[in-house]
């Protein structure tokens, strides 16, 4: 198991930056991708951006690339999400997942990362 533990969120004015962590615990090394994903209200968990731990690709969805940048530090086990030019339709919960060993080609499917995170919260203020 892979303990998660998310920080950064808070109230932004759109345009504005946030950059959210996500330190990992226990079985890191078992990982082999952690994604970033948000929810609202009434609404299912959508991927936001996926890194592989390895190898540091990088995956986005269209409503977030050329604005948000995933990264992460292995030494650290820690995973960031720099997060600029904020916008209200970005205002959600947060949360960051790691997936078990195997590699798997649908980085956005929720199903596949079994370790979540508590969430934390983004508000951008128009």
């Amino acid at each position: 198991q892979v303990q998660l533990v998310e920080s950064g969120g808070g109230l932004v004015q759109a345009g504005g930056s946030l950059r959210l962590s996500c330190v990992a615990s226990g079985r890191t090394f078992s990982s082999y991708r952690m994604g970033w994903f948000r929810q609202v209200p009434g609404e299912e968990r959508s991927f936001v951006a996926a890194i592989t731990w390895r190898s540091g690709f990088t995956y986005y969805s269209d409503s977030v690339k050329g604005r948000f940048t995933i990264s992460r530090d292995n030494a650290k086990n820690t995973g960031y999400l720099q997060m600029n030019s904020l916008k209200p339709e970005d205002t959600a919960v947060y949360y960051c997942a790691a997936s078990g060993p195997l590699y798997f080609s649908n980085y956005g499917a929720a199903q596949q990362y079994g370790n979540w995170g508590q969430g934390t919260q983004v508000t951008v203020s128009s």
